[in-house]
C-alpha cells in the first residue's frame, strides 16, 4: 500500500504532522532521551506517537538521522543504515 496514491489526505496530514513535530525539536534540541546500548551521547531519540526520530543533538541544526515507527526493531533499522556502537 501506497498511502500517498491510495489516500492523498492522510499522506498529506502524516507529512505535516512530521514537519511540525521536527520544527518543535529544532526548537527545543536536548529533547528526548540517549539509547547507550544503539548510540552514543551524541544521538537522542525523541518519541512523537507512533514514531521515533534519532538526531544529533549537538549539531546546528540539528541533524536528523532517521524517522521510524515505533513497531519498526530500532536497533537493527539503526544497524543497517548507520555504524552503531
Amino acid at each position: 500500500m501506497d498511502i500517498a496514491t491510495d489516500r492523498p489526505d492522510a499522506a498529506e496530514r502524516l507529512r505535516a504532522g512530521i514537519f511540525k513535530a521536527l520544527q518543535r525539536l529544532g526548537r527545543s534540541p536536548g529533547i528526548g532521551h540517549f539509547h547507550d546500548e544503539l548510540l552514543d551521547r551524541r544521538c537522542r531519540f525523541w518519541n512523537f506517537s507512533p514514531y521515533v526520530v534519532c538526531y544529533l543533538w549537538k549539531e546546528k541544526p540539528i541533524q536528523i538521522i532517521a524517522v521510524v515507527h515505533g513497531a519498526r526493531h530500532l536497533a537493527a533499522f539503526l544497524a543497517a543504515r548507520i555504524n552503531p556502537k
